[in-house]
């Protein structure tokens, strides 16, 4: 379950029931959750509780979409396609999988995504792309000149500056979803203590003080 409460059909303010409506028809999406692309739906439910928090980011899906955008759709969902995996949102990531190929993208590309240095399948200009949402994802932000100018060798200013804001963007949802636990991202935190055999971890404490001594003789 997302951490935080969730907004019922009874308490939507009037811009909140209009994407009600949208997604969930008449439908109440926390006491019947789920949309027509099979997530939960819980990142509505969730952002509802601030409306204009709400109303900017899906004013951001509006933004992104608008057909002044100079950056085609195609490098866009192949970037945000990264930016979910190497964010570690399995929801990012698995929505813009699916976009990925509604926007051109072949199957063995977004197949290549996850590991796409080493990958043959990807041209240049996917290699650029992947380059540059790395340093922007993985690097926070520290682009290297020599990927910066091949970026500027194959897209105007204006598409870059909206390839950029485009990832940024999504590496705030693919934070926000892990944090709050939101639709795929709500999964048990995976690193933690093993218990040794000894339940009371007297083995284990034995092993390495074992191992102490042994280094020091």
């Amino acid at each position: 379950m997302p951490r935080l409460r969730q907004v019922p059909r009874s308490e939507a303010t009037p811009e909140v029931l209009e994407m009600y409506n949208r997604l969930f028809g008449d439908r109440d999406p926390v006491a019947e959750p789920g949309t027509a692309t099979g997530t939960p739906g819980n990142w509505w439910t969730v952002f509802a509780l601030v409306p204009d928090i709400f109303q900017s980011a899906v004013g951001q899906f509006g933004v992104f979409n608008s057909k002044r955008r100079q950056l085609p759709p195609y490098f866009r969902e192949l970037a945000l396609t990264r930016t979910g995996f190497a964010g570690g949102s399995q929801f990012v990531f698995s929505q813009h999988s699916k976009a990925a190929r509604s926007a051109g993208i072949p199957d063995e590309k977004v197949a290549a995504i996850p590991a796409w240095a080493g990958s043959p399948v990807l041209d240049e200009r996917d290699r650029t792309v992947l380059a540059y949402t790395d340093d922007l994802v993985l690097a926070d932000g520290r682009v290297q000149d020599a990927t910066f100018e091949r970026l500027k060798s194959l897209f105007s200013d204006e598409a870059i500056l909206e390839l950029t804001y485009a990832v940024c963007t999504y590496k705030l949802h693919a934070t926000m979803c892990r944090a709050l636990r939101l639709e795929y991202d709500d999964v048990p935190e995976r690193v933690v203590e093993i218990p040794a055999p000894d339940a009371a971890g007297g083995a284990s404490s034995d092993i390495m003080t074992q191992i102490s001594r042994g280094s020091a003789q």
